[in-house]
């Protein structure tokens, strides 16, 4: 199947708005696509922690808010390694080490481990460099997003496409791949991991206050993404109505866990793209 343009259909994103931001230089893209952004004066950063990672001179650690790079232990014991962690690491230094930032805010500005949660531009003298986007466009982070922290999202899965499509970084390695929905058995062996999945809905339906989008017709063993009562809040200012992916052709991301098969609880709509309704 023909990878539509990326971005989060169930948002409505405009493929016109889309295709002209991804044209235009980093600058622009960065006041375009999050012009709701709070922002404040950052400082210099003195330390890469990791590829979505970083350390102010002031001593606070920012967590790049709206990407996952790979990950490295960081002294966490029998942690792994995830491939091409060193490469976002060096990538990311390279961007943005002993460099001025500002910080743009679009939703929680902390979380529970008292990180900064950001999206960072680098000021050089070409001008700005959105951090996030940079990352995304080298195929060395995904999208990965919060229900609390949603800005700017559609400019990051146009270059999460754009790199998927050309392989770069973490595109090539089966470690990233996309998963099948119809492969349960597979899923269940990435329990614990963040992981794209597609395939097709065969049954949308409503049970408990929750909605599940079932993948496969044994609800105990195949597929399913779950949707809480919390998120069905958020869908619903979206406009959005699951019940209606009955059939359709869907990117799913999330942390796969095993609970009557494998499954993927989805907290806000952009965990869904739609890559076709029949």
């Amino acid at each position: 199947m023909n990878e539509i343009f990326p971005g989060p259909d169930l948002l409505n994103a405009s493929f016109v708005r889309l295709a002209t931001l991804a044209a235009l230089s980093a600058v622009s893209v960065a006041a375009l696509a999050c012009e709701s952004l709070r922002m404040e004066p950052g400082g210099i950063i003195t330390t890469v922690t990791d590829g979505d990672t970083v350390v102010l001179d002031d001593g606070r650690i920012i967590r790049m808010i709206g990407t996952q790079a790979p990950k490295l232990p960081l002294g966490r014991e029998g942690y792994p390694t995830w491939p091409l962690a060193r490469e976002a690491k060096v990538a990311l230094e390279a961007v943005a080490l002993n460099k001025p930032v500002q910080l743009g805010f679009g939703g929680e500005k902390i979380d529970r481990y008292g990180r900064i949660l950001a999206h960072v531009f680098v000021t050089t003298p070409e001008g700005e460099i959105w951090a996030q986007q940079a990352m995304v466009a080298k195929g060395l982070a995904r999208v990965y997003s919060f229900p609390d922290n949603r800005a700017c999202l559609d400019l990051l899965f146009a270059g999460e496409g754009r790199a998927r499509l050309g392989g770069l970084g973490i595109w090539a390695d089966p470690y990233y791949s996309i998963r099948a929905a119809d492969a349960p058995g597979d899923l269940l062996a990435r329990a614990g991991h963040y992981e794209l999945v597609e395939g097709r809905v065969l049954l949308a339906e409503q049970r408990g206050g929750r909605v599940y989008l079932n993948f496969g017709r044994f609800y105990k063993e195949d597929f399913t993404a779950v949707i809480e009562a919390p998120a069905l809040r958020l869908f619903a200012e979206a406009g959005v109505d699951p019940l209606s992916l009955d059939n359709a052709f869907l990117r799913i991301r999330g942390w796969v866990d095993d609970r009557d098969g494998p499954r993927i609880e989805v907290t806000h709509p952009e965990q869904i793209e739609v890559l076709a309704l029949q």
